[in-house]
């Protein structure tokens, strides 16, 4: 675990980048959004730099990263700064639609609306975000694509600032979109779209039997979760079931995998795809994945990445794609833990966010939701959470591609 008062000389160097889904109500993704936000001193420390030092750092992270990788095929929304909007500096290797979302505090620039013509000339939309219904951003509603506002916000003066927004012809997108009550109050007042973590933070929980096919997932989960994994058990189970076979193959043989032959034993590809895809593709089953929801699938196998990466175990891995997909899909996490049998140190980690399993699953679910007191509150520093979910980004979209295609 990071020693958060030891790191504090070195907390100030970067910010930490925080990256949501934008979506539609059904959760299909619309859209990404991105924004780097400098980590709040922890109690004894100095307060940070002043605005002009944390500007020039926000643009050295941005310039840093692959934009791409953060985006896949969607939009990008990034969180603008002075240099950005002036247009000294551009992001390299910037997805094809970029879009700069103009923060409140930016807004009272007078070059910036001659900023914002230059950049829809060049292909640059933009969004207002913070919207209250100031004058300065008024003032800008017809140059903005979308308009961000906030879904905590009193639910009659969110409803003006919807009708505002649409009358001058934006997309209205609800931030802190993370509970149930909060999009329900978004969606009443009729907002286009939401952001927030993927999986609301207190949704339902349903309470089902499990299908046929599920529990044959999850007795590979309980299979995968032992140490050392019994390797011969999970070729027979693989073996036994028709469906996991065809997709075991069908994973092996993909472009994911590049390898220069066909493989068609079971056993081979067992050991070549490994436990840690098999135990997404099992997770793939379980969420229904298909090409509509591989947004849902590369979520959770990022929090599951992220999780091994920040624990330094594979149990790490279990612990994010077991509290992932209890999200995606309504269920208690009692449930997965008795179906799959996990050891006490993953369930205690599912339940009380115990140990340093506990503690890396509880940053990274803080992290999803922009709370970076949260991670602080875990134990953890935010460069170090933010840089291990970046890197799982582009695994974890490999892998949900490959998985979100139905074999032929």
């Amino acid at each position: 675990m990071t020693d958060l008062h030891d790191a504090s000389s070195r907390r100030w160097s970067a910010p930490a980048i925080l990256r949501q889904p934008v979506v539609h109500p059904d959760r299909s993704v619309f859209a990404y959004a991105l924004r780097a936000q400098p980590v709040p001193p922890v109690e004894g420390e100095a307060p940070g730099p002043d605005a002009a030092t944390t500007a020039r750092a926000i643009d050295a992270e941005y310039g840093l990263l692959d934009l791409p990788a953060l985006a896949g095929e969607h939009p990008l929304l990034v969180r603008a700064t002075p240099r950005l909007l002036s247009g000294e500096l551009v992001l390299t290797g910037s997805p094809v639609r970029l879009v700069l979302e103009i923060p409140g505090d930016l807004v009272d620039s007078p070059d910036l609306p001659d900023q914002l013509d230059r950049l829809r000339a060049a292909g640059v939309h933009a969004a207002l975000g913070d919207y209250t219904g100031s004058p300065a951003q008024d003032a800008l509603l017809t140059r903005a694509h979308i308009v961000k506002v906030d879904a905590r916000s009193d639910p009659a003066a969110l409803a003006d600032l919807v009708v505002r927004a649409h009358d001058a012809g934006a997309t209205v997108i609800a931030e802190h979109s993370d509970t149930h009550a909060l999009i329900a109050v978004a969606r009443t007042a009729q907002v286009d779209l939401l952001q927030g973590p993927m999986f609301e933070r207190d949704g339902d929980v349903l309470a089902r039997e499990f299908s046929a096919g599920e529990l044959q997932c999850l007795e590979l989960m309980s299979l995968l979760s032992d140490d050392p994994v019994d390797q011969a058990a999970v070729i027979g189970l693989v073996a036994a079931d028709p469906m996991l076979t065809v997709r075991v193959l069908h994973l092996v043989n993909s472009s994911a995998f590049g390898l220069p032959r066909e493989i068609d034993s079971v056993r081979q590809a067992v050991v070549l795809v490994g436990p840690h895809h098999l135990s997404a593709l099992a997770i793939s089953s379980l969420v229904g994945a298909q090409p509509s929801t591989v947004g849902e699938l590369w979520a959770i196998l990022t929090r599951a990445l992220a999780c091994w990466d920040l624990a330094g175990a594979d149990t790490g891995y279990t612990v994010g794609l077991l509290s992932a997909v209890a999200e995606q899909r309504h269920l208690a996490v009692e449930s997965l833990v008795s179906r799959t049998g996990v050891s006490q140190e993953i369930a205690d980690a599912l339940y009380f966010h115990a140990g340093e399993l506990g503690a890396s699953l509880a940053a990274v679910v803080a992290h999803e939701a922009n709370d970076l007191m949260g991670v602080l509150a875990a134990g953890k520093d935010p460069r170090d959470v933010s840089a291990a979910y970046l890197a799982a980004v582009p695994e974890a979209l490999a892998i949900a591609s490959s998985l979100s295609v139905e074999p032929a």
